[in-house]
């Protein structure tokens, strides 16, 4: 009918002339006996651009995003309405909780009251319908529900791997970690053997070993499928060394730190597992640290302990672009040649290593980052030691000098005695989460 809105059409049989109506109208009937209308037709909400001011008023038939990023914000309704009439309002942010909006429903009801109450709506994601009924109910919400805040950040791997070390002499040989925190038996070596190497995750859910001392400093990489299959050498980049550490910042990436000879360098290692050069150091040279993430995003990680000619207890704090902080003052008992890992999706844990003598104290770190005073060890005393998380949210220790137990960190961060020894004794090795 649009092709022809506006021209007149002989309607046969009836000896008048009836005017068509206007485009996007139709032809109704009531009836017999009652004369036909063209009417317009709804053509759904119509959607405005964002709202992000303080005010705004509301026409009917429309749809609106209103951005509370920077303040609250009062909508006033139509002084009218027909019934039917119908508004959408959306949370473009997912900031209502921060900054409301409020219903101003000038001079009409909603829902039986009228507008002497305050209407607010203070819920994040919230998609507000509003119809009006008639002048009893006045606008009635038809939909006031929040929408899930998705995509989530991705969450900790929930598998890990052990891998390389020395049992006697150089080994490559690696051993699976299920979401149980079960250790599976040993898996042949796949990349060169080597011991004081480093491990971490990249790319939500794939792993990287990296460097060590294969009877000279190497700078050689092998990455981790989602399967935990563990790949054949990679040509290192950065300056070759062992007795470093690594660690996954930014969610799904990872920096290699520090080594032996006491140096303070890093290498970042991007979302597909390519390891970058040099980055001159911030943080005191040092050898034998630890690492592990930390925070709410699971977007950053930390170092601690160490050897830089004494042992240390100090730490250096990773921020999500991989900037390396300054010192922090150190916490806790100074040791090197420890383990770290994360446990309850935002916090961490450092455990074991050498003091003077082989111990098991821990050190829980906080979602902000905070190393936590020492924690009774439980469990064998040990140095050269690893760790990893699994099951998403929990985390285990194992090897070291010696030895092939494993000790489970429940979710609250709470050691747990012995598992007997599933994999080859050794020390000097690393691990990392995977799939």
């Amino acid at each position: 009918m649009s092709g022809i809105a506006g021209s007149k059409l002989n309607i046969k049989g009836s000896g008048r002339i009836a005017k068509l109506g206007t485009d996007g109208q139709a032809l109704t009937s009531a009836g017999a006996g009652v004369a036909a209308a063209f009417e317009d037709l709804a053509g759904g909400v119509s959607w405005q651009t964002i709202e992000t001011g303080s005010t705004m008023t509301a026409v009917a038939g429309n749809g609106y995003w209103v951005d509370t990023t920077s303040n609250a914000c009062t909508i006033t309704l139509p002084a009218s309405a027909s019934v039917g009439d119908t508004l959408i309002f959306s949370d473009y942010a997912r900031n209502w909780a921060t900054n409301k909006i409020i219903i101003d429903s000038n001079g009409l009801n909603y829902q039986g009251e009228d507008d002497s109450y305050d209407v607010e709506y203070t819920t994040d994601g919230m998609t507000l319908a509003i119809t009006y009924m008639n002048a009893t109910q006045g606008w009635v919400p038809t939909i006031d529900e929040a929408v899930a805040d998705v995509p989530v950040s991705p969450a900790y791997n929930p598998t890990g791997i052990f891998g390389f070390g020395n049992d006697g002499s150089y080994t490559g040989v690696t051993n699976l970690v299920n979401s149980s925190g079960v250790v599976a038996s040993d898996v042949s070596a796949v990349g060169t053997a080597r011991d004081w190497l480093a491990a971490c995750e990249y790319g939500n859910n794939l792993g990287i070993f990296g460097y060590g001392n294969t009877g000279s400093e190497t700078a050689v990489t092998n990455l981790v499928t989602s399967s935990g299959v563990v790949g054949s050498d990679v040509t290192g980049v950065g300056t070759a060394r062992q007795q470093l550490s690594a660690a996954t910042y930014g969610g799904d990436k990872g920096i290699f730190i520090f080594g032996n000879g006491y140096v303070g360098m890093s290498n970042l290692v991007t979302n597909v597992g390519v390891v970058g050069e040099d980055v001159t150091a911030v943080a005191t040279a040092k050898g034998y640290a630890a690492g592990c993430e930390y925070s709410t995003a699971k977007d950053k990680c930390i170092f601690a302990f160490g050897h830089d000619g004494s042992n240390t207890a100090g730490s250096n704090l990773v921020s999500n672009t991989g900037v390396v902080a300054a010192d922090v003052t150190g916490v806790g008992t100074a040791r090197h040649a420890l383990g770290a890992c994360g446990y309850g999706l935002d916090k961490g844990i450092f455990g074991y290593g050498n003091t003077g003598s082989v111990s098991s104290l821990t050190n829980l770190v906080s979602n902000v980052g905070v190393v936590g005073t020492d924690v009774t060890g439980v469990g064998t005393a040990r140095q050269q030691s690893t760790a990893t998380q699994y099951g998403e949210d929990k985390g285990i220790f194992g090897g070291g000098q010696g030895v092939g137990m494993t000790n489970l960190i429940s979710n609250t961060g709470v050691a747990s005695t012995d598992v007997a020894a599933v994999m080859t004794a050794r020390g000097a090795l690393a691990a990392c989460s995977w799939g």
